[in-house]
């Protein structure tokens, strides 16, 4: 799983999240921001707060008092598939060094011969690093 700075980074890039089941996210409070929750039909769903924002809802939760929490206040923890789908057609290749570190090759441009690698210990890291620099750039 991505860090959550890292993650707060790729979404302040304009990475955007549409929910779904199985995605990952925290809530960015300082109490919660290292408790990573799963969007699931049978605890969280998405839903409509009474002036029509979106939320996530906790159904079935005893164990503490959030009913919903406003998809702003959360920052999404995007998976390696995830990562690797957001780079599109800049994504060339995934490998691993024989030092175990992953490197994420990435095309400068649509169409370029130059390449860029990004390198990170986990492939996740890897693809997180690169979509930030394709991103940004």
């Amino acid at each position: 799983m991505i860090d959550i700075d890292v993650a707060r980074r790729l979404q302040d890039a304009g990475l955007r999240w549409e929910p779904a089941e199985g995605d990952l996210f925290t809530i960015d409070t300082e109490e919660l921001r290292h408790e990573a929750f799963m969007l699931s039909s049978m605890v969280v769903e998405r839903g409509l707060s009474r002036v029509g924002r979106p939320v996530l809802r906790f159904n079935g939760t005893t164990e503490w008092a959030l009913d919903s929490v406003e998809q702003d206040e959360t920052i999404w923890l995007p998976r390696e598939d995830q990562l690797r789908s957001a780079l599109g057609g800049a994504f060339r290749a995934l490998h691993r060094e024989t030092d175990g570190t992953y490197v994420v090759t990435l095309a400068d441009a649509p169409g370029a011969h130059e390449r860029r690698e990004i390198r990170a210990p986990h492939a996740e890291d890897a693809f997180a690093g690169a979509l930030l620099v394709h991103l940004t750039r």
